[in-house]
């Protein structure tokens, strides 16, 4: 697993590993990027989670909104207890019933569409054949300008 957050600043991005380990509850997720990155609470912060090239996760966070996330694979929670906490924060629920569907993301799909990837965009590239979540993650980071950032932490 990797996981990250980012904050823009005036200079750009910023980023950081962050350790999820200790999460076991959705709060703890916010809590963990505002430690670890010392934040006041109003900055553009996104955290960037990647799972054993099964799944990814992007959570927006900003001033004192709830936060938003992008789940790429609404049965990540099947078998994750992370996995779960990001299908619970993006409002679905894994069913094993219907594990055999395929992919399918769940979420907030125009969570990064002021920064410059819109909701089709953000859909095709969680979708693409063969693109694994790390791969994903990197297209985003490199459209949104924080790919330097995500090379040196990854």
């Amino acid at each position: 697993m990797f996981s990250a957050a980012f904050v823009r600043t005036e200079d750009g991005w910023t980023g950081a590993e962050v350790d999820l380990s200790e999460v076991e509850i959705v709060d703890d997720l916010s809590d963990a990027v505002q430690e670890r990155l010392g934040l006041d609470g109003d900055e553009l912060t996104l955290l960037c989670v990647e799972v054993e090239d099964e799944w990814f996760a992007i959570v927006r966070y900003q001033d004192d909104d709830e936060p938003r996330v992008f789940l790429s694979d609404v049965q990540a929670g099947v078998n994750d207890s992370l996995g779960a906490l990001f299908t619970e924060l993006a409002g679905v629920a894994p069913d094993k019933e219907t594990s055999d569907l395929g992919v399918r993301p769940a979420g907030d799909f125009e969570l990064l569409s002021d920064l410059g990837v819109t909701s089709e965009e953000l859909i095709e590239l969680s979708m693409e054949e063969g693109m694994l979540p790390a791969d994903t993650l990197s297209v985003i980071a490199e459209r949104l300008a924080f790919a330097d950032e995500l090379d040196r932490l990854h």
